[in-house]
């Protein structure tokens, strides 16, 4: 285990048109309106926490984005930040601890962030071998044959025998995937072997362009999820 771990969430103002198109093609990647992350040790014990509203004013928000986390323009004038300075801050937590990044649906967060590290024209320090993907890590749970993975207020219940308030919050959201992470840890539903095995098999995926993306079937399963999830 990496002697530290990030644990990161996005929340965004909409869905992609088509997933496999590069992130320079005009319209079709949504923006994050809110990214956050946690650092802990690998013993478990919190290091630093980002919360981090954007607010530049490019993008729209759709209404459909709205009712799910609840963001809205005039939230984000008043409390948003430069997108640059948010990115930056995160590239340096990236590069500073070397951690191992953790989110649930991993494959969202990385494509939301490389779209708003490209349109910023800064390098994107976050690799898909240095990533885990909770959702992915917790599929042995599924007891339901008709459920392809758990979201992560399922996952959190599932794990916790209690509900996930506030969920679609990003800094809510990092923290409860830190907490399902280290319990599914615990009971030995993931390891070393599994993360590794894990990231070998994200870098086999059709490689990433410096400007953009190319998506296997995997994905258009995972967008199936979470615009059920949505």
């Amino acid at each position: 285990m990496k002697e530290h771990l990030l644990f990161i969430d996005t929340e965004a103002s909409g869905l992609p048109k088509n997933w496999n198109l590069p992130y320079d093609s005009p319209g079709n990647w949504p923006y994050c309106v809110q990214i956050s992350w946690v650092i802990y040790s690998k013993d478990q014990k919190e290091v630093k926490a980002e919360n981090h509203y954007i607010k530049d004013n490019d993008f729209t928000i759709e209404e459909s984005a709205t009712k799910i986390h609840g963001i809205t323009r005039e939230f984000l004038d008043a409390k948003g930040e430069s997108r640059k300075d948010v990115l930056k801050l995160l590239a340096d937590d990236l590069t500073i601890f070397e951690p191992l990044v953790v989110g649930h649906f991993m494959q969202f967060d990385i494509h939301m962030l490389g779209a708003d590290f490209f349109r910023e024209g800064l390098e994107n320090p976050l690799k898909k071998d240095q990533t885990f993907c909770t959702m992915l890590g917790s599929i042995n749970l599924i007891k339901n044959p008709s459920v392809k993975f758990l979201r992560l207020e399922q996952l959190f219940k599932t794990l916790f025998r209690k509900d996930l308030e506030d969920h679609h919050n990003a800094i809510v959201d990092a923290r409860a995937t830190a907490m399902c992470f280290f319990e599914l840890l615990k009971r030995g539903e993931i390891s070393e072997e599994t993360i590794e095995r894990q990231q070998i098999e994200s870098v086999k995926e059709v490689p990433e362009s410096k400007y953009g993306c190319a998506m296997p079937m995997l994905i258009i399963i995972l967008l199936t999820f979470l615009i059920f999830h949505l």
